[in-house]
């Protein structure tokens, strides 16, 4: 069984070197998580999620928009502490439909031009959050 645990107990009962990274916008109260957590020369970084625009497939030209959003994202979180796609050490994928992983790959090398690419798995999740086709974590490491 998993256990979930607040933002606000794991914060309180980290070690004192753990400290939540910046947000690029304030998180509404409703939201259990935080968007960066910095532990020494680590970021770690909550899931973002790709969502599909009104009206594009979501396994098109949708889904390509929708990979794009979750980078961006994570560039945003990135940004915000300093850090850019080259400092990403890790990234996790969760695909709605694993059929999707040669479009996911096509739009996600893009943001590591000219940089190494992070280690990474992928996997099949059926019923992500929002009903969205994608999410991708990431790892950061400070220099």
């Amino acid at each position: 069984m998993v256990r979930l645990i607040p933002a606000a107990l794991l914060l309180a009962t980290t070690p004192a070197f753990a400290q939540p990274a910046p947000a690029p916008q304030p998180m509404p109260a409703s939201v259990p998580f935080s968007p960066a957590i910095r532990v020494g020369d680590i970021l770690y970084m909550s899931g973002q999620i790709g969502q599909v625009p009104e009206g594009m497939d979501a396994h098109k030209e949708g889904f390509d928009a929708a990979v794009r959003g979750a980078m961006d994202a994570i560039g945003g979180i990135l940004k915000d502490n300093g850090l850019d796609y080259g400092d990403v050490v890790k990234c996790t994928v969760m695909l709605d439909d694993m059929a999707d992983w040669p479009r996911f790959n096509a739009a996600y090398t893009p943001y590591f031009a000219g940089k190494r690419l992070p280690t990474r798995s992928a996997f099949g999740a059926d019923g992500l959050a929002l009903g969205a086709p994608l999410e991708v974590e990431c790892i950061a490491a400070f220099k």
